[in-house]
């Protein structure tokens, strides 16, 4: 939903031409708007704290897939009166005109009971007449997850051929009384990564395993990749990615995602992967 939004959102701000595409000279670990952002979160700086999001277009805000508005984040982090704020970042680089900053955080709060909350926000910032504004922001709150804390991993190879891989499979499973489940996404994509450490849990790894031969689809930096496949599957790419698709041996369908179920993975309980894979395993002979 968020990624939509984002698109929405600098699509705006090309028309009214105030958006300045970034050449980011940042290190990995450091972006100074940001800085500057969590300096008035801890000071507890009201003001100074929302002047950093966007007003024109207004800042696009989501939390834990609800959509929300400036004043409800503004107002999540004064609520927390943190102390200290230890910040793990996952990914800093310029996407489609505007930075993509996500990071983890451990906040130490001034709550009563002293209580640290696990955090993890994907901002977008823009850069609008020579200042940094905040044009959409992804929270999630105490994710139930575990986030990743970088996107090196490379789950969809560049040279990697779906077709060729979803045929093997498509065998694998034939002599092993499994089904197909094909994820489709993207390195780029954060809950592709989240969905694949997901899918590592002890809790859910033997049910994928014993029911399921996995072909990841790579659909590239802009989602060209593999079409054939998407129309095939049935992937509907507006509603977002990862997107999951359940397939017979013999490469039929049997189910897609239709309504962006799994693009908010970071949100995700692992109660609704392990719905999903026993729901979909192949029926016993």
């Amino acid at each position: 939903m968020i990624r939509k939004l984002r698109f929405l959102v600098l699509s705006t701000l090309l028309l009214t031409g105030t958006v300045a595409f970034p050449q980011s000279n940042e290190s990995a670990s450091s972006f100074a708007p940001f800085e500057q952002w969590k300096a008035a979160v801890l000071s507890g700086d009201a003001a100074a704290l929302k002047s950093f999001y966007s007003t024109d277009p207004p800042a696009q805000v989501q939390v834990n897939t609800v959509k929300r508005d400036v004043d409800a984040d503004v107002s999540f982090w004064l609520a927390l009166k943190p102390h200290n704020m230890k910040v793990e970042v996952v990914r800093n680089e310029p996407r489609h005109g505007h930075i993509s900053f996500i990071f983890r955080a451990e906040v130490v709060s001034g709550l009563p009971n002293g209580q640290t909350v696990s955090v993890t926000d994907d901002q977008s910032w823009q850069q609008q007449h020579n200042q940094w504004r905040l044009v959409a922001v992804e929270r999630t709150d105490a994710p139930r997850l575990k986030q990743p804390s970088s996107m090196k991993k490379d789950i969809y190879p560049a040279n990697a051929d779906a077709h060729a891989e979803i045929k093997e499979a498509g065998e694998k499973a034939a002599r092993n009384h499994k089904r197909l489940l094909l994820i489709f996404g993207a390195n780029w994509c954060f809950d592709c990564h989240v969905l694949d450490l997901a899918f590592q849990r002890p809790d859910i790894a033997p049910i994928l395993a014993a029911n399921y031969e996995t072909v990841h689809v790579d659909l590239g930096p802009e989602e060209e990749k593999n079409p054939d496949l998407v129309r095939a599957y049935e992937i509907p790419l507006n509603k977002g990615i990862p997107a999951l698709a359940v397939a017979d041996s013999d490469g039929k369908l049997v189910v897609s995602q239709k309504n962006g179920e799994f693009e908010d993975a970071r949100a995700l309980t692992p109660d609704v992967l392990l719905e999903f894979l026993n729901k979909w395993k192949p029926q016993a002979p």
